[in-house]
């Protein structure tokens, strides 16, 4: 963990600057992302010196978003008439981060991207950003890309492909909950490990970052991903004959490291996606 600037997303080498660090220092994941393969891999926080404050915000930040975050999947798991508590087991020695992004104004904005398109693997992503602008999303309906205008004192909450779920008047009334529970605005994009858990109920959003010739932008992503060991798949409770299972099982472990491993070299073929783990209907 720590600085780096050469990730990529889909192949495709991105245009900024990032400083990770988990939440819970140290973080254990799989060596590899073979299935045979049983060895534990130790992830550290690697903080800079300076400025000597830094390490402490960062901390105190991470601690409220994580506290936002398990409040949140109360609220989606009371939307599916499940417990309030329903999701926390997975979260037990979870393998949480969160980023500090910097996008560099770029000489050509047309022809990068500050993140290319993607769906995210998390169960939640919590996003504060600046005034700049940049995140775009996919409509559904005729494929558009859709800017997603800042507003001030405001979280985008992205839910990930663990959970995925129809974005229809649900939308409104989840929505106002946030606003009534928590006291502040949100806006909902949604991702993975929720779209598999609610076998899609709730529907992953794919989104990008696209860059401008004449300022930086920052942004604060929280990813929220569940504890390596958790298997994934659709909960019982939202599965019968006349809604069948539409995902097969995955281990997040294996699968955060093989997603992890591509978005640092460029492949011959897409990295692995939630897709690749669903049951065809034939």
């Amino acid at each position: 963990m720590g600085y780096h600037d050469s990730e990529h997303t889909k192949n495709v080498r991105d245009w900024k600057e990032v400083f990770d660090f988990l939440l819970q220092d140290p973080t254990f994941v799989p060596a590899s992302p073979e299935p045979e393969d049983k060895e534990m891999r130790k992830l550290t926080n690697q903080w800079p010196e300076n400025p000597p404050e830094f390490r402490a915000i960062c901390q105190e930040y991470a601690q409220e978003v994580e506290k936002l975050s398990y409040k949140l999947l109360e609220l989606i798991s009371l939307s599916l008439g499940l417990p309030a508590d329903r999701f926390n087991g997975y979260f037990k020695d979870h393998t949480a981060m969160l980023r500090l992004n910097y996008y560099p104004p770029c000489p050509c904005p047309d022809l990068a991207l500050g993140v290319g398109r993607h769906k995210d693997a998390s169960a939640l992503t919590v996003l504060a950003q600046d005034d700049v602008g940049g995140l775009q999303v996919k409509r559904k309906s005729d494929g558009e890309w859709i800017p997603v205008k800042p507003i001030p004192n405001t979280f985008i909450i992205n839910v990930g492909d663990t959970i995925q779920v129809t974005m229809d008047s649900f939308l409104l009334n989840f929505g106002q909950v946030f606003l009534q529970l928590l006291g502040d605005t949100f806006s909902n994009l949604f991702h993975d490990i929720l779209k598999v858990w609610s076998n899609e109920l709730y529907e992953s959003v794919e989104h990008r970052v696209v860059v401008n010739s004449e300022r930086e932008r920052f942004s604060i992503p929280t990813f929220f991903f569940p504890s390596h060991c958790v298997m994934v798949k659709p909960l019982e409770e939202l599965v019968n004959e006349q809604n069948p299972a539409k995902y097969k099982e995955y281990n997040f472990g294996k699968f955060f490291v093989a997603r992890n491993r591509s978005d640092y070299k460029k492949l011959q073929v897409e990295n692995i996606q939630i897709d690749h783990f669903k049951i065809s209907n034939n």
